[in-house]
């Protein structure tokens, strides 16, 4: 078998504060091979996000990892020093964030931020990196980039920011892309354009891809793997098709519920009672246990670790059964 590009191990991401140590991320473990998108859902401050920045180094203090292990291409990078993280980003590991103009510079051009990145990382001459970095803009879809590299961010319409931050991100040919909901502020018509583009990127480079999202759609979409968060623990992860239709987790099953369906007369919407627990609340046992009908007294006291429930891994004591619906 192919060894993963990324692999996350028992991720332990704790901040400091006067009032205690809040764990944010507790025992997050996946991996991801060449060529394979996983996506990463759940609810607001499930940990998506915070799992991301984890990887790319880039914790806002006083977060920091306080456990486990995260290795790309088999090196561990979790514990490297500032300058040597900085090194490996941008070159081995590309980043797409939600909002492109906090991505771009805007006093700057485009190309002379692509310029920027391929000379650090790639070590070519001014020349080379301005024809590298016209072919990343049309590569990415950007019409005329012969004169659109000499353009400013404000020049752009989103979508079109959003394709520079892209190029940005794969200028140095990096092993492994971690996008941040980078769809979340586009129209549906970009939307269905940036996604198929990071597929084709995927397949073309043998790139691995981690795809944070709120939206199941995406998922569907773009995915072949997909890792359901629930405060800061990963709740089930298994094949798209297997969580999407077969989940194995309450929560799972809560959150596919709630999608509307185009070919079902619905007057209600399923509804998952309660909120996401505060850090400083977390339940012990399992933390979805206050908002579970399911739950009993070992949900209660005992946390569930990650178990394979057919095709799918859960943390559950009681997985839905295949034959349950929301």
């Amino acid at each position: 078998m192919t060894a993963p590009v990324l692999e996350v191990s028992h991720l332990r991401v704790e901040f400091p504060t006067r009032h205690g140590t809040l764990r944010a991320l507790d025992d997050v473990s996946f991996e991801i091979a060449p060529g394979e998108v996983l996506g990463v859902v759940g609810e607001s401050g499930a940990g998506k996000s915070l799992t991301g920045a984890a990887i790319i180094g880039l914790l806002d203090p006083p977060g920091r990892i306080a456990a486990g292990e995260i290795r790309l291409g088999g090196q561990r990078i979790d514990n490297l020093p500032y300058d040597a993280m900085r090194r490996i980003r941008g070159r081995e590991i590309g980043a797409v964030f939600q909002d492109p103009l906090t991505s771009l510079n805007p006093l700057y051009t485009v190309g002379r931020q692509l310029v920027e990145t391929i000379t650090t990382h790639l070590g070519l001459t001014a020349s080379q990196a301005r024809a590298r970095a016209i072919e990343l803009l049309a590569a990415t879809g950007i019409p005329a980039p012969e004169a659109r590299v000499d353009h400013f961010p404000h020049q752009f319409s989103g979508g079109m920011r959003q394709r520079v931050v892209i190029a940005l991100a794969l200028a140095a040919n990096p092993k492994l892309i971690v996008a941040d909901e980078p769809t979340t502020a586009l129209d549906v018509s970009i939307q269905a354009q940036i996604i198929a583009l990071l597929k084709r990127v995927c397949r073309e480079q043998g790139a691995a891809v981690m795809l944070v999202t709120h939206d199941m759609g995406v998922i569907a979409e773009t995915c072949d793997r997909v890792a359901v968060m629930y405060a800061g623990r990963v709740a089930e992860i298994g094949p798209v098709a297997d969580v999407i239709h077969r989940p194995a987790h309450p929560y799972t099953l809560g959150l596919m519920g709630s999608i509307p369906a185009m070919d079902e007369d619905r007057e209600r919407l399923l509804q998952i009672d309660g909120a996401m627990p505060r850090l400083n609340a977390i339940p012990a046992g399992c933390a979805f246990n206050p908002r579970c009908g399911r739950a009993v007294d070992r949900c209660r006291a005992q946390r569930p670790e990650l178990t394979a429930t057919g095709a799918t891994h859960a943390a559950c004591w009681l997985p839905v059964s295949h034959g349950e619906s929301a």
